[in-house]
């Protein structure tokens, strides 16, 4: 039972709604994790239909599927607004537009995302003033993932030398450079560029040949023979993005606790598995694949702002820290290579707890599995999965498990 001890209820930590979308790529029914874990937040409305496709439950102050107070519904924007000093901290105030600086989501997947990227801050300023309302804001959008469950995803681009025999093969070498000429990522981003504009009936034609090609002569790629279908029975066999993510880019497969980074202007496109996904505050995307004609954003300006910065499977990969906030080492963080957010991770089994010191601005934690209590500001919360707790900066938080607890937490 709850801790009633403290009659005051505290301003400082306080449980939170989110909002569960239906993109077609989610899981369906009670396979969608994020649906689950939406659905078992007490207090709201949302009820879950087997027959929809659940994508994505969001929980932080961004417009689009926002957060809500859970005690009051009110929009976690106007709650933090109201009272920034205490809610935000001088840091964000000072460093990130008195805004929450990062975008929490759960996303649970069955068929790849759009093939995309999130375009750098001055690209994404420009779109913005020549398209408000696809582009929302101007800021930019690098992002994590960690892996809840078995992830497959394609991200940033192959070494060169993967690349390169791909293209000798008979269908693909006229995307190669011409004669006996060297791979250098100009190459890449022309033979990229030039999958992404063919028309349909060549794509088709192309996709054809390349299934064929005997797995002896595809080395490691022989995997490419068996997603290509998957991929087709998704996209069909004119969808360019296939051809771009098997020949060019890293295929990886990740277990639970691993995790991704994906800087701005990184390729990518997350193919099956349940995230615990967070992201620069910013909901801008250009896609040119997987998705229907009429859904991509332009070829040339993809091609242009695309980076090579990840160049293997390790350059993706995101580690996990000893995390130094942690008293009893129940807790690990990662730290992508940006300034907006860490991510804590906290597994406690049956009887364990942790204590986390206070972080510079605030906190979002979503408990993922599992039940326990939160005692911070004076106060005992209860803890279940599906919960999510807004804390304030400079509060220390305790967890404490009864049946073990998994507690996912983005911190500034």
């Amino acid at each position: 039972m709850l801790d009633t001890a403290a009659a005051i209820p505290s301003d400082l930590v306080f449980q939170l709604s989110g909002t569960c979308n239906e993109y077609p790529w989610g899981r369906k029914g009670t396979d969608s994790l994020a649906a689950r874990l939406c659905e078992k937040t007490p207090g709201t409305s949302f009820k879950l239909d087997p027959e929809k496709y659940y994508s994505e439950m969001w929980f932080g102050d961004y417009p689009d599927f926002p957060g809500r107070k859970l005690d009051s519904g009110e929009l976690l924007a106007d709650v933090l607004q109201g009272d920034k000093d205490r809610l935000l901290g001088k840091k964000v105030i000072t460093q990130f537009d008195g805004q929450l600086p990062y975008l929490p989501k759960i996303l649970s997947i069955a068929k790849a995302l759009p093939l995309q990227m999130h375009p750098n801050k001055d690209l994404a300023a420009k779109l913005r003033e020549k398209d408000p309302e696809n582009f929302t804001d101007a800021n930019h959008k690098p992002e994590i993932a960690l892996a809840l469950s078995k992830l497959e995803v394609f991200a940033g681009f192959k070494p060169l030398d993967e690349v390169a025999p791909l293209f000798k093969l008979g269908p693909l070498k006229r995307f190669g450079p011409e004669g006996s000429g060297k791979w250098t990522n100009k190459t890449l981003r022309n033979a990229t560029r030039d999958l992404l504009k063919l028309d349909l009936e060549t794509m088709n034609s192309i996709q054809s040949d390349v299934s064929k090609i005997p797995k002896s002569e595809l080395g490691d790629a022989a995997y490419i023979l068996d997603l290509l279908p998957r991929l087709q029975d998704q996209y069909g066999p004119e969808d360019a993005g296939s051809l771009v993510a098997l020949l060019c880019m890293n295929y990886i497969v990740f277990d639970a606790g691993d995790a991704i980074y994906i800087p701005a202007d990184g390729i990518h496109a997350y193919l099956a598995g349940d995230i615990v996904e967070c992201m620069a505050r910013s909901n801008n995307v250009l896609n040119v694949g997987f998705c229907p004609p009429a859904d991509r954003n332009n070829v040339d300006t993809f091609a242009n702002t695309l980076t090579f910065k990840a160049h293997s499977k390790e350059d993706v990969t995101l580690p996990s820290n000893k995390c130094d906030k942690s008293k009893n080492g129940k807790t690990v963080i990662y730290n992508p290579p940006m300034s907006e957010f860490d991510m804590l991770k906290t597994d406690l089994v049956a009887g364990e707890n942790d204590e986390i010191t206070a972080s510079e601005g605030p906190g979002v934690m979503i408990v993922t599995s599992g039940k326990g209590l939160l005692r911070a500001d004076g106060q005992v919360f209860q803890l279940s999965e599906g919960y999510i707790f807004f804390i304030a900066p400079g509060v220390d938080i305790r967890l404490e498990s009864q049946d073990g607890l998994q507690a996912h937490m983005a911190v500034i």
